[in-house]
């Protein structure tokens, strides 16, 4: 039976999923999340000392003999395709891995729901949490950072209060904007926040969700005995050996929208958040960090009656289940007391799997949910060793193997997420499955245009193999939505071709060479425009179209590093030596083409903006010619409209002569007064 059928009169207050994107530990997209996940394979990883080493470890803590080298590391989070979304090398450089990673994952997610990320619905609000990052710390306690960039611009680029507006900034979502801080349960409560603004007629889609990249280097911990960490690098929720958690990380972001309006216009819903709920323990618990239980069971029972169904209906709970002792007795004492009705209802963590991901925990739990809806399996909570013996009389039971989630003849698949916060904040979100999609009518067999397009040659052609892949499968979707998803909901660049076909198959074969890099000519006028560059309006296609979930854009950005805590800088450091005329002009050319990233000395010839300069990028440049070759130019002096070359030539001879002293010292002061 559909969904529809089983609740018709709660349409009006349903959220449906429509897209989502997340990367996780062993996991760069959610297809290899799903698989993980249903294979279950732990993906907290065990390093050696000398990955440890490499990554900066102190040889005298991986001595110590409690440390655990362990954790649920996220790879490849200092990589950015930076001018993608308008950075320069200096503010990529300067920006915080969490709000690289997450403005990423917020496009493909977009992409994910069928809508090109630069051009989403008309208020779309942003509702993300983060944690507190290696790279944040590092750069508010650099005062030479300061010095190149601002203090102002230091705490933009790094701090997690602006994770939310950048994203609405390069993406263009015109609709709230909020960064949302509980903790752990971080990212579940932004979906929370989300809900609610859509139902209050807030926005009218919202992308919700969160970010942990702590530190993007290989690390271990301290395992402390009564510390929430595992002693043997393994989170066991659930288990009698459970002794702590294990540090994780990842980003997870999902497009929601008002159930009936995704039904309306045709977008792919991949479930459907039926009710939401939020509570804090107060003083009710032992200490400020410690879990209470009858918060836990209101929060859970709350969201139930919002979605105007008993606790009981449940058939899976994805917990916070962190493995600790106390944490772990806590929530099975709320959840059985709040799902006391219920009988053989599947519990389980995703921590297990991945370690404990912190502010992006709740949103790993919830896609988790979300692809097991999809697939009609319970995935399990791996390295159990026996199930504590509190679930031997409760109605909950925890799901150790994989296994067909069975349909029901009177109610649709449901299930409940928990996501608990240090400081007492809980979340509980009801979900349920997808509407089926009324069956396709029949597609005309006539040739489509289907346009591709990316930054560079080598992403189209992993674009198009990814794309041939898609549409060889069982459940390929019908072309002219593949053609209608491609033409609308994606954004476009550069470099491009187009295949025509009148079938998926045909496309298929065409997108197949076209990955080999064998380009089709097409004598199609749309096609021929479109492959010119210019900017096409596509015609409406025949029929009722519908966005479908298609491979998205292929990220391929280059290492922009990350800032690491250091030790105490002198207090009087020595200024650099002066360099002789010849060599002073070639290193004045040096970090001027380095900053601008030009190619050679020809790029000289442009003038500063043509160079793609920005006044950012003047005042850190004009901090490296200070701090680097003693020089203390204006930063006004390269906004004229003259080359750079003539510009170096002006700054050696403003060291020559002794016409700059203090300039940036006046300017960063008038920032500093400014902030």
């Amino acid at each position: 039976m559909t969904t529809e059928a089983a609740v018709p009169h709660d349409l009006e207050s349903a959220v449906a999923v429509v897209g989502m994107s997340g990367r996780f530990p062993g996991a760069p997209d959610l297809d290899a999340y799903w698989a993980n996940l249903r294979d279950g394979v732990c993906s907290v990883s065990a390093f050696t000392e000398k990955e440890l080493l490499a990554d900066g470890a102190d040889p005298a803590e991986l001595r110590n003999p409690a440390y655990v080298p362990a954790q649920g590391h996220l790879a490849d989070a200092d990589r950015f395709e930076a001018e993608l979304f308008g950075f320069g090398r200096a503010e990529a450089a300067a920006l915080d891995p969490q709000h690289r990673v997450l403005l990423e994952t917020a496009w493909s997610a977009l992409e994910d729901a069928g809508y090109a990320p630069l051009d989403a619905p008309g208020r779309t609000g942003v509702y993300v949490g983060g944690s507190p990052t290696e790279h944040a710390l590092a750069a508010g306690t650099d005062p030479a950072l300061a010095a190149s960039i601002g203090a102002l611009q230091v705490r933009i680029l790094t701090d997690r209060e602006f994770l939310a507006p950048w994203v609405s900034y390069r993406l263009g979502l015109d609709g709230p904007s909020m960064t949302v801080q509980t903790a752990c349960s971080t990212s579940l409560t932004a979906v929370h926040v989300a809900v609610q603004a859509l139902l209050l007629g807030e926005c009218d889609t919202a992308l919700a969700g969160g970010v942990a990249i702590g530190s993007v280097r290989k690390q271990g911990y301290v395992h402390y005995q009564g510390g929430i960490f595992s002693p043997d690098g393994r989170c066991r929720p659930f288990d009698e050996k459970a002794a702590g958690t294990v540090p994780g990380a990842g980003v997870g972001v999902l497009v929601l929208r008002r159930l009936e309006d995704a039904l309306a216009d045709g977008d792919p819903v991949r479930a459907v958040i039926r009710g939401t709920a939020v509570t804090n323990d107060g003083a009710g618990k032992v200490g400020f960090t410690a879990p209470g239980v009858d918060q836990q069971t209101a929060a859970i029972t709350e969201a139930w009656a919002a979605a105007g169904l008993e606790p009981s209906a449940a058939q899976y709970v994805e917990a916070h289940g962190t493995g600790t002792e106390l944490g772990d007795r806590i929530e099975l004492e709320a959840a059985g007391a709040a799902f006391a009705g219920g009988a053989g209802i599947g519990i389980g963590s995703v921590k297990s799997n991945i370690g404990h991901a912190d502010a992006a925990a709740g949103a790993a739990a919830l896609i988790k949910t979300i692809l097991m809806l999809e697939h009609a399996t319970l995935a399990p909570t791996v390295d159990v060793t026996r199930p504590v013996a509190a679930l031997e009389d409760s109605p909950l039971r925890l799901v150790t193997e994989a296994r067909a989630w069975p349909s029901r003849p009177d109610l649709p698949r449901l299930a409940g997420v928990t996501s608990v916060g240090i400081g007492g904040t809980n979340v509980h979100v009801v979900v349920q499955e997808a509407p089926e999609r009324s069956a396709r009518t029949a597609v005309d067999s006539r040739p489509t245009v289907l346009p591709l397009s990316a930054r560079t040659e080598a992403q189209l052609f992993l674009l198009a193999d990814r794309l041939a892949a898609r549409l060889r499968a069982a459940d390929a979707p019908a072309l002219p939505d593949v053609a209608h998803t491609l033409r609308t909901g994606r954004v476009q660049m550069p470099v491009r071709a187009c295949v025509v076909a009148a079938d998926a198959q045909e496309a298929a074969r065409k997108l197949a060479a076209l990955a080999g890099g064998r380009r089709e000519e097409t004598t199609d006028p749309l096609g021929e425009a479109w492959l010119r560059g210019e900017t096409v309006t596509w015609p409406a296609l025949d029929g009722e179209v519908r966005r479908v979930r298609l491979p998205g854009y292929p990220f391929a950005g280059e290492s922009h590093g990350s800032l690491r805590l250091r030790g105490p800088v002198p207090e009087t450091p020595e200024a650099p030596s002066p360099a002789p005329e010849s060599e002073l002009q070639a290193r004045v050319a040096e970090l001027v083409i380095e900053a601008l990233d030009l190619d050679g000395a020809a790029g000289l010839a442009q003038t500063y903006f043509e160079a793609g300069g920005d006044s950012l990028t003047a005042v850190h440049l004009a901090g490296r010619l200070r701090d680097e070759l003693g020089i203390d130019v204006p930063i006004q002096l390269f906004l004229e409209p003259v080359t750079l070359k003539d510009t170096t030539t002006r700054i050696v001879e403003m060291k020559q002569n002794g016409e700059a002293d203090g300039a940036l010292d006046a300017l960063l002061a008038e920032f500093e007064a400014e902030a």
